[in-house]
């Protein structure tokens, strides 16, 4: 049975979590948004996908931000009860630091269980629409960075000048303009159609133009060669439109994960399973690095807390990387992190804690008891 003491810090740490879960869900939306907004300004997205892609983007992000948002509630709210000396008056009455651990632990479970369902089960969703997203851009001429009507494409330095006055849905060009400078020779190149793919492989653009005309020679030389053409066909190199990659794994349903025997799977299975976990690891960390009482100075354990958190997050890229690539052995795994992490401040803090206090005072007392005799 949860008491008054229990239901008021999870009250309280369940106001202040929503409210940080709902500001960085707002600035990473805005961000994200603004990122859309450029990918469609340079022909990387069809004004009709923003939507859809920015749900996609955002529920992919949550489970990376509910761990540090959770981790930072119970900071703020745990210093704010010392700072109001109402952590030093729940201990007098016999609520301390084991009471708390129940009480966050307890808060933690659905907050582990709402991440492991955005980790496990939605983000490989999300993963898997945003992909569909960018393959269905590929299929669209209209839709292509760097291919758009009325627009000039330029590659390699300028020596390959497309322009293309209309793209339709269906890939069919019109009113196209080539200029190719690359060799020894100028080739202009005209036509009044045409189609547009992209080869897979290589993520080049293929132009298939018809009933065109072409010139080859240098300007300022007489010598040209001017010739007609049913087809003709044009490969101009992919431009990158500097988006996130995405990886086959991240699209994989967990169960397909847990079936797989690959290290890269195994990677992939670890990082959505590392979420949740996390919430446990990070209330089990956060606890000791809040004052109980608001006369002691608390800028050491805050910046320890951000040091925690900085190497928290970054190592779990760091043993990621490790596993995958075959540094550390796969049977540590990549989660070994969190153990390390929570070791590390426990024993950063130990000097500081109750039990250690005590047997110091003990053996203070037993020294100043033993000089005192030999007087």
């Amino acid at each position: 049975m949860l008491g008054i003491l229990d239901r008021y810090v999870l009250r309280e740490v369940a106001k202040v979590f929503l409210s940080i879960v709902l500001v960085l869900v707002l600035i990473v939306a805005s961000m994200l948004f603004l990122r859309t907004l450029e990918q469609v300004n340079v022909g990387g997205l069809g004004v009709d996908m923003v939507f859809r892609y920015l749900r996609f983007e955002l529920v992919r992000d949550i489970p990376s931000l509910l761990p540090p948002a959770f981790f930072l509630a119970i900071l703020v709210t745990l210093n704010r009860l010392s700072r109001d000396s109402e952590l030093i008056a729940m201990n007098a009455g016999g609520a301390g630091p084991p009471r708390l651990y129940r009480t966050l632990l307890i808060l933690a479970l659905p907050v582990a269980a709402l991440t492991a369902w955005f980790s496990l089960v939605l983000q490989p969703w999300a993963s898997n629409g945003i992909h569909q997203i960018r393959l269905q851009q590929k299929e669209q001429a209209a839709q292509i960075a760097g291919l758009q009507a009325g627009r000039f494409y330029v590659e390699e330095a300028g020596q390959v000048v497309v322009y293309i006055g209309e793209i339709d849905r269906r890939k069919s060009l019109s009113d196209v303009f080539i200029l190719d400078r690359r060799g020894d020779r100028s080739r202009l190149v005209v036509s009044d159609g045409g189609l547009h793919r992209i080869d897979e492989a290589t993520g080049d653009h293929l132009v298939s133009l018809t009933h065109g005309h072409r010139f080859d020679g240098n300007p300022g030389s007489g010598a040209f060669l001017v010739a007609d053409f049913d087809d003709y066909l044009v490969r101009v190199p992919g431009a990158d439109t500097q988006r996130r990659p995405i990886s086959k794994r991240s699209t994989m349903s967990t169960q397909e994960l847990i079936g797989s025997s690959e290290l890269g799977d195994r990677v992939e299975l670890e990082h959505r399973i590392a979420s949740p976990l996390a919430i446990f690891t990070l209330v089990v960390m956060a606890i000791p690095l809040v004052d109980i009482s608001p006369r002691q100075r608390t800028s050491g354990r805050l910046m320890l807390a951000f040091l925690a958190y900085f190497c928290f997050f970054n190592l779990q890229r760091l043993a990621e990387s490790w596993l995958e690539t075959g540094a550390t052995p796969p049977w540590l795994g990549s989660l070994w992190y969190q153990f390390l992490i929570l070791v590390l401040v426990y024993f950063w803090l130990l000097p500081e804690t109750f039990w250690v206090q005590r047997v110091r005072h003990r053996l203070s007392t037993a020294r100043g008891g033993g000089g005192a005799k030999a007087v």
